[in-house]
């Protein structure tokens, strides 16, 4: 396929490393902390981001879709492209100094992505991917772990918004992979999750009720990088869907075992 348009990612690139300094300038300040939910936090960085995207995204492309976490984002008729944005992947660790967070761009051209960038500030880590081209760490090209066995796997998740009112489910699946993993970490940033699995740090990943922009560029850093993105079922992916499997490639069936044998103990409910 033809390489997308370099304006794209170097746009990407700046936008990310720009929030990743509003970030690191606004961190362990008197921040103001909002609830857009019982446990989902808001924060004026969050805001102030995402219009700095907005505006940047508006002056220099401006027929142009955005879809952001914070404003939202109607798709407009006959367009093409969609920019989805993510200001502040890891409020919650944010809003209480938990120095594990990034923001996450990525670019769609009629439904897929091209190019993705994610900036984890704190380690100075830029994740870069365009598709058909590779995935890069700070320039340096990066490739998924080759661990084929589940005992020897290093996995990471994420808990939903709605944790409180699905714990059976949620904490019934993350029980299922403690018992044929090595270990599982829960880091609270799904984008850093998914970069990690494409660096080869991670072996897998899974979490359900996700937004596009939790996964857009980080699930093309992980297939760039060689691995295996699906939902939860080892189906299609659907970014809309909330649900995603994102794996080195070899243990992907195994995950996806794992998942269908919690979902067939659980008759007439749905993982």
């Amino acid at each position: 396929m033809t390489p997308p348009d370099p304006r794209y990612l170097a746009t990407a690139i700046e936008i990310v490393t720009r929030a990743g300094a509003i970030q690191r300038a606004r961190f362990g300040s008197d921040v103001r902390v909002d609830k857009k939910g019982t446990i989902d936090l808001v924060t004026e960085v969050d805001v102030e981001v995402e219009r700095m995207c907005r505006t940047l995204l508006g002056q220099r492309f401006p027929d142009h879709d955005i879809l952001a976490e914070e404003m939202g984002g109607a798709p407009t008729a006959g367009r093409s492209h969609r920019w989805v944005f993510d200001p502040l992947d890891g409020t919650t660790n944010f809003a209480h100094g938990v120095p594990i967070f990034c923001a996450s761009l990525a670019l769609e051209i009629d439904g897929e992505a091209v190019v993705g960038a994610v900036f984890d500030p704190n380690r100075q880590e830029l994740f870069t991917a365009e598709r058909g081209v590779g995935a890069w760490l700070n320039g340096a090209p990066i490739r998924v772990s080759s661990t084929a066995e589940m005992i020897d796997a290093l996995l990471v998740t994420g808990f939903p918004y709605d944790v409180h009112t699905t714990l059976d489910e949620v904490i019934g699946l993350f029980s299922a992979f403690v018992a044929k993993a090595r270990a599982i970490r829960r880091l609270g940033s799904a984008a850093i999750d998914m970069c990690w699995v494409a660096a080869g740090r991670m072996d897998g990943f899974w979490e359900q009720r996700l937004q596009p922009w939790d996964t857009r560029a980080a699930a093309l850093l992980v297939q760039e990088a060689g691995g295996t993105v699906t939902g939860l079922d080892g189906g299609v992916w659907d970014p809309e869907g909330g649900h995603l499997l994102a794996s080195n490639g070899p243990l992907h069936a195994a995950m996806c075992e794992v998942v269908r044998q919690f979902r067939d103990r659980r008759p007439n409910k749905t993982v």
